[in-house]
C-alpha cells in the first residue's frame, strides 16, 4: 500500500507539470488552430530566466521565500513577454496563409530557441549568455525539508509544486470561465472573424493568450528545476512532447481536458515504471497518443467539428 501511495504522490506531482503545459498547447491551439511546437522551448527558456535571477539576487549564498517569489513571477513575465514577440512576428504574418506554413514557422522556432542557446557565450557573468550547451546547476530557492506521512516520502518542494500548479490552474479556469477576457478568448476561438465584427480586439486576445500558456510554461519549469536541479537547452524537448501528447488526449482546445490530461499521463507514467519496465516510462506517453487517435480522435473531452469546404 505504501508503494502504491508513493507512485500516486509521484504521479500527479509529474501529472500536474504536464498539465501546467499541456494547457499552453490547448489555448494557442483553441484560439489559432496552431499547433505551438516551441511551446516545449518557452519551457526551457523559462528555467534559464529563473537561474539568471536567481543568481542576480543571490539566491545560492542567501535563499529566501520573498527572493524565490521574485524568481518565479519574474521568470513567468519574461516567458509570457517571450510569447507575445513570437505570436507578434512569427505567427501574426501567416495568420492567412494555410495552417502548414505557421506549423513550420513554430518548428523553424523550436529551433531557433534549442540550438540559440547552445552558442558560444556573448555576455560573460556567472551564467553566460547564451549559456552553452553544459547543464546548468539551478540553486535551491528554499531549504528542503522531507516528511515521511505513512512511509511515503514527501518534501516540502513537493508539497509546493502540487499546491501551486493547482493553484495555477484553478486560476486559469477562473480567467477563462468567469471574466471578460475569458469570455474573449473563448468567443475568438469560436469563430475569430464574428468575434471581430462584434467589437473584440482579436490580435490582443490572441496575444494575451500566447503570454498566458507561456507564462504557464515557466511556472512549470521552474517547478521542476527546484526539485530536479539540473537545466539544459534541451529540456523542453521530451516534456514539451508528451504535454502535446495530453493535451490531445483531453482533446485539444479543451482547458479541463488538457488538466486531465496531464495527470492522467502522469499516473501512467509512474505506475508503468513503478509496476512493470522503467524503460517504457517515455513510451506510454505515444503509446496513449496512437490509442487515443485511434479510439477517439477528438480526445476524451474534445469534439469533433465539421469544416466548410
Amino acid at each position: 500500500m505504501t508503494e502504491f501511495l508513493q507512485h500516486l504522490v509521484n504521479g500527479l506531482s509529474v501529472g500536474t507539470i504536464y498539465a501546467l503545459i499541456a494547457l499552453g498547447y490547448t489555448m494557442v491551439y483553441g484560439v489559432l488552430k496552431l499547433i505551438n511546437f516551441a511551446h516545449g522551448d518557452v519551457y526551457m527558456v523559462g528555467a534559464f530566466s529563473g537561474l539568471y535571477l536567481a543568481r542576480g539576487l543571490g539566491v545560492d549564498e542567501h535563499p529566501s521565500l520573498w527572493k524565490a517569489l521574485v524568481v518565479f513571477v519574474g521568470s513567468m513575465v519574461i516567458c509570457g513577454a517571450l510569447g507575445v514577440i513570437i505570436e507578434r512576428f512569427a505567427y501574426r504574418p501567416l495568420r492567412q496563409r494555410p495552417r502548414l506554413t505557421a506549423l513550420i514557422t513554430a518548428i523553424g522556432v523550436s529551433f531557433l530557441l534549442e540550438y540559440g542557446f547552445q552558442l558560444p557565450p556573448a555576455i560573460g557573468s556567472s551564467v553566460p549568455f547564451p549559456p552553452g550547451p553544459t547543464p546548468r546547476f539551478f540553486p535551491e530557492p528554499f531549504p528542503r525539508v522531507d516528511f515521511e506521512p505513512f512511509g511515503v516520502h514527501v518534501s516540502n518542494y513537493d508539497m509546493v509544486s502540487l499546491a501551486t500548479a493547482v493553484a495555477l490552474m484553478f486560476a486559469l479556469q477562473f480567467v477563462v470561465y468567469r471574466t471578460r477576457f475569458g469570455t474573449a478568448m473563448r468567443a475568438v476561438s469560436f469563430d475569430a472573424g464574428v468575434a471581430g465584427l462584434m467589437g473584440i480586439n482579436v490580435n490582443r486576445v490572441i496575444a494575451w493568450t500566447f503570454a498566458l500558456g507561456s507564462g504557464l510554461a515557466a511556472a512549470a519549469a521552474l517547478l521542476v528545476a527546484g526539485s530536479r536541479p539540473t537545466i539544459n537547452p534541451l529540456m523542453g524537448l521530451l516534456p514539451g512532447i508528451k504535454a502535446f501528447v495530453a493535451a490531445v488526449f483531453g482533446g485539444i482546445g479543451n482547458v479541463p481536458g488538457a488538466m486531465v490530461g496531464g495527470l492522467v499521463l502522469g499516473l501512467a507514467e509512474e505506475f508503468v515504471a513503478g509496476y512493470a519496465l522503467s524503460s517504457y516510462r517515455d513510451g506510454i506517453a505515444f503509446a496513449m497518443l496512437i490509442l487515443v487517435l485511434l479510439v477517439r480522435p477528438a480526445g476524451l473531452f474534445g469534439r469533433v467539428r465539421a469544416e466548410k469546404v
